[in-house]
């Protein structure tokens, strides 16, 4: 794809997220990052993105308002801004991808329903929990009908930023409600820690299903054909335990980040921005 072809982009956020988000895009050869914006002048992040070469801000969503159109716009911020933010980008036309934790949009995982992505231009990423979950446990209520579903994701602190613990409850509401929807189960509980051990841990995702009529052999396949679909976008994702009883199956995934400036136990960013770029150049591949 030649230079002139590449998507039009636009990061609104400058923390963690955004500056990752800020790094892949600047190595694909399917976007052109025209803008990042924050709200601090003088942000780390902003600093960052600058140092990478690519044009800044610190005049947030109106600045790229301004500095549009763009084809897609990244939102890194957190889940209480988006909406205003959607309202604001509109009536712009942009496709809107959402990161934070808001449940507003279409959901989208890619290794289930990625496809989809392309006929909407508001999409929702759910959480970094539900994009490592929900392959798995949309794969496992293909072959059994769960009663109860449990996910505990553990990340590291050093890879939550602000945004993050401010939108915990935000996190859990709109993960628990996309583990639903993908699963057709009622019964559905989730739950984060945010672990200071020093070395810090990967980000690892723990699921507990509860469902009768399991069979043992459909379900592993199932798993590691899920497994195997996120891996090909985020290399660092694998299937680190797995157990299949009367009843019961007990799954747990890690992700370590791979390449990039993200430290290894930066999993959690790892997948839901890998998510985000790839929607991205999908649709780039679309228009063609």
């Amino acid at each position: 794809m030649a230079a002139d072809e590449r998507r039009h982009v636009a990061v609104l956020g400058a923390g963690l997220i955004g500056v990752d988000l800020a790094d892949r895009i600047g190595r694909s050869p399917k976007l052109e990052l025209a803008l990042v914006a924050g709200r601090d002048r003088d942000s780390l992040g902003l600093r960052r993105a600058a140092e990478m070469g690519h044009p800044t801000t610190p005049g947030g969503v109106r600045a790229v308002v301004e500095a549009g159109p763009f084809d897609v716009v990244f939102d890194a911020t957190n889940a209480d801004s988006h909406a205003e933010h959607w309202a604001a980008l509109r009536p712009t036309g942009a496709t809107l991808i959402d990161l934070t934790p808001t449940g507003l949009g279409t959901v989208i995982v890619p290794g289930v329903n990625g496809h989809r992505a392309a006929s909407y231009r508001h999409l929702n990423l759910v959480s970094c929990g539900g994009q490592a979950a929900i392959p798995v446990l949309h794969a496992i209520s293909k072959r059994c009908a769960p009663t109860y579903i449990e996910v505990v994701s553990t990340g590291a602190s050093a890879s939550a930023g602000p945004a993050t613990r401010l939108n915990l409850d935000q996190y859990i509401a709109t993960t628990s409600a996309a583990v639903r929807t993908f699963t057709g189960t009622r019964d559905v509980k989730v739950m984060v820690n945010l672990s200071p051990a020093r070395p810090a841990p990967p980000f690892r995702v723990a699921m507990t299903v509860l469902a009768d009529g399991i069979r043992p052999a459909l379900v592993r396949t199932s798993i590691a054909a899920a497994a195997d679909a996120v891996r090909a976008y985020v290399p660092g994702f694998k299937v680190t335990s797995l157990a299949v009883d009367p009843g019961r199956i007990s799954v747990v995934v890690e992700v370590t980040a791979s390449g990039g400036r993200l430290p290894r136990h930066a999993g959690s960013v790892d997948i839901i921005n890998a998510a985000a770029v790839l929607l991205a150049e999908q649709s780039a591949a679309a228009l063609r």
